[in-house]
């Protein structure tokens, strides 16, 4: 009976690491891990720099902006970011269109990342150029 409560107890133990362990990475899919300022280029249908800058917002999610120079030279704040593990998704409104959007995709791994752009259409979600960019955490 002894041994018995011991297993058992082991298991449950197990268990609870087990699930600890699981939330821990779960937690991390937010995108905290990828916080700070990452410097590289674009290209596509043009070139340039591009400074992707992620941040925790004060309601504790991720927040991010890019500031991009070339031909066109903008900044811009993500209207839409999301992770998945090492996955990003964003959108932001392009500033020198107001009818555009860029939609940005991105792998991250390490201190590196690259992704990919386009600009679309807002109205009429009709891709008008498209590209690559590449970072490294500063």
């Amino acid at each position: 009976m002894r041994i018995r409560c011991c297993v058992w107890l082991w298991v449950f133990i197990l268990g609870a690491m087990c699930s600890a362990a699981q939330r821990g990475a779960e937690g991390t899919s937010s995108g905290e891990q990828f916080l700070g300022t990452w410097t590289g280029t674009w290209d596509g249908s043009g070139s340039g720099g591009f400074e992707l800058t992620l941040e925790k917002g004060k309601d504790g999610s991720v927040n991010g902006r890019v500031s991009v120079t070339g031909e066109p030279t903008y900044k811009a704040t993500f209207k839409a970011l999301s992770f998945d593990g090492k996955t990003m998704s964003a959108k932001y409104d392009f500033p020198p269109d107001a009818g555009g959007e860029v939609v940005l995709a991105a792998s991250f791994d390490g201190n590196t990342a690259t992704g990919t752009w386009s600009l679309r259409e807002k109205a009429s979600d009709n891709e008008v150029a498209k590209g690559g960019w590449t970072v490294t955490r500063k």
